[in-house]
């Protein structure tokens, strides 16, 4: 499968509806309790670029967008507007957002991850498609200088510093990023009688691993 470094248009994202879903398989023993189990190690999103469509431009909009990624064949990138940014969506992306890692004195490139805290709980998600020109970066607190101190990998979701950073050295970072999807159908139904009716058509999204 090829990837297409090109977003689905953010405007017809807008108001559509989908979040993460997870894999858990459950038994139920004999005395009444469970044993639970997921083969998942991470989340797996669905959405409907469906909802979000508000005019017939926007289905030709959407069609001329299919076509172009041959249906379910190629996978392209996705603006989740409930979650697109290392902060919270009402804040603004800050060099000090996320946890990186701690410096080796060896290493220089480093995969950027988003963390997802409650309670005592806490889950790290791989971030695999930055958003061009968001990454912000500080090293031991000191902010860096995107193009001199490091580079960003959009395509990877990596930054790479132009100096193994020194042992022990906090690493955070500060960026927007796009969920990596595909279409998972290979048909799109629309009938303008019906559309004019405010009957939009169902388009499956899904999340690919990258």
């Amino acid at each position: 499968m090829a990837f297409h470094e090109i977003r689905f248009p953010a405007n017809l994202s807008f108001g559509s509806v989908g979040g993460p879903e997870r894999r858990t398989d459950i038994v139920t023993l004999a005395n009444g309790f469970e044993e639970r189990n997921s083969p998942w190690a991470h989340a797996r999103r669905y959405y409907d670029a469906g909802v979000g469509l508000r005019s017939l431009d926007d289905v030709a909009a959407l069609i001329a967008f299919f076509e172009a990624r041959q249906g379910r064949l190629h996978g392209f990138r996705w603006k989740d507007w409930a979650d697109f940014k290392s902060c919270l969506p009402s804040g603004t992306v800050g060099p000090r957002d996320q946890f990186v890692a701690r410096g080796d004195g060896q290493s220089v490139t480093f995969q950027l991850m988003k963390t997802y805290t409650s309670g005592a709980q806490s889950y790290d998600r791989v971030i695999s498609k930055l958003v061009e020109g968001t990454v912000q970066v500080a090293l031991g607190g000191d902010v860096k200088v995107a193009g001199l101190d490091f580079t960003a990998d959009a395509q990877k979701g990596t930054i790479t510093f132009a100096v193994a950073p020194a042992v022990g050295a906090e690493i955070r970072a500060g960026f927007e990023f796009d969920v990596p999807v595909r279409f998972d159908t290979d048909r799109i139904q629309t009938s303008v009688s019906s559309f004019q009716a405010g009957e939009v058509p169902n388009v499956p999204i899904v999340e690919v691993r990258v």
